[in-house]
């Protein structure tokens, strides 16, 4: 099965928080792959690979770095299908660095930004399914038993409460 949504990371430092994404994608039975490209230490295959990323049959990019943060942007920039952001949180500002980073996209180059660190990874995750859910009656289905088991998951948790 060709994957329709790639998660991409600056480094395999990136991993724990972009598993999550994956990880939720793969349970909704979303076909994705998953690649390191630095934007830093790799200009030219992530130009590359922005560049081809429609003719390679994907629809979304789910792109997470720390720090500097500059991966969700340039790949942005290379690319028309939906970049999804996320802030991975780093040593040095917690994410707030790539948070900031991330959602000061200039106009004409737009990134979909999600919260810093695990948080973010999950909800790329859901929000790349409610995109492709619009066209695919399978996700939405998987996306909307996921929501069901959730507020079941919370409902429940209040008999839990002495």
């Amino acid at each position: 099965m060709t994957a329709r949504v790639a998660v991409v990371m600056g480094s395999k430092s990136d991993w724990p928080t972009m598993k999550l994404a994956f990880d939720l994608l793969q349970d909704l039975g979303i076909a994705a792959e998953k690649h390191v490209i630095s934007a830093h230490r790799m200009p030219v295959q992530l130009q590359e690979f922005g560049l081809q990323a429609r003719e390679n049959g994907l629809e979304i990019i789910i792109a997470g770095a720390g720090g500097a943060a500059h991966l969700p942007g340039m790949l942005a920039a290379s690319t028309t299908i939906p970049v999804i952001g996320v802030p991975v949180k780093s040593s040095n500002l917690n994410g707030l660095d790539s948070l900031l980073s991330i959602v000061q996209m200039p106009g004409g180059v737009p990134v979909g930004t999600m919260a810093i660190g695990n948080s973010g990874g999950k909800n790329a995750a859901l929000y790349a399914a409610s995109i492709l859910s619009l066209q695919d009656k399978k996700i939405a289905a998987n996306l909307a038993d996921f929501r069901a088991k959730q507020t079941a998951s919370s409902i429940e948790s209040e008999g839990e409460l002495q």
